[in-house]
């Protein structure tokens, strides 16, 4: 019984070193991502976040800077997958919600900018590498994307004034929103200025 009771205590010292080790270590790393971001080197910081996540996926706070990072290099397809990571983690967290939203939105302007296509092999989005490419009239699979991504941003901003419905940026968040809707919808005058 007390060979029992030593190796379970050993165990458990096991555990609690080796959580301590990398709690300091997630610290570090998101302290180091914080200085390269702070430089603007956001390769660097995208790097010290995702090993950050690779030690401990549960840290809301690294999940959070990695997407802001994300944003912030113009990144908004990796940014949108964490903004919805960290949704599901903090669901009530109402600043989630509009980040998420600006994300979609951009990620859209660079679709319809023809910044980004769907690649035909795989579906997946690429950026474009050609004055062709980005030229060319987006193909339906693109511009129903862009509408997804249109649509979500607008739910997510309506999500966050529902749960931060004091925000002060709120007449802001409002004209976004109806920005957002005469795009998607534009009246045949903003349409004919469109066109030329």
């Amino acid at each position: 019984m007390k060979k029992v009771l030593l190796i379970a205590s050993i165990l458990t010292v096991a555990v609690i070193s080796t959580a301590c080790i990398n709690n300091l270590a997630v610290q570090d790393l998101n302290n180091k991502a914080k200085a390269y971001a702070d430089k603007g080197d956001y390769a660097q910081a995208i790097e010290r976040l995702k090993s950050s996540v690779d030690l401990d996926p549960s840290v809301f706070e690294t999940h959070y800077n990695l997407a802001i990072v994300y944003t912030k290099s113009g990144d908004y397809l990796n940014a949108i997958n964490e903004y919805k990571t960290v949704i599901s983690m903090k669901p009530e967290l109402a600043d989630s919600y509009y980040s998420l939203a600006t994300a979609e939105n951009n990620l859209a302007i660079e679709i319809k900018r023809g910044n980004y296509r769907i690649n035909d092999v795989d579906d997946s989005l690429v950026p474009t590498q050609t004055e062709e490419e980005r030229t060319a009239e987006l193909t339906d699979k693109e511009t129903s994307l862009m509408n997804e991504l249109y649509n979500s941003a607008v739910k997510n901003y309506e999500k966050y004034l529902e749960l931060n419905p004091k925000a002060e940026d709120k007449k802001d968040v409002k004209e976004t929103i109806e920005r957002i809707k005469n795009y998607q919808n534009p009246t045949p005058e903003q349409e004919a200025v469109e066109e030329e």
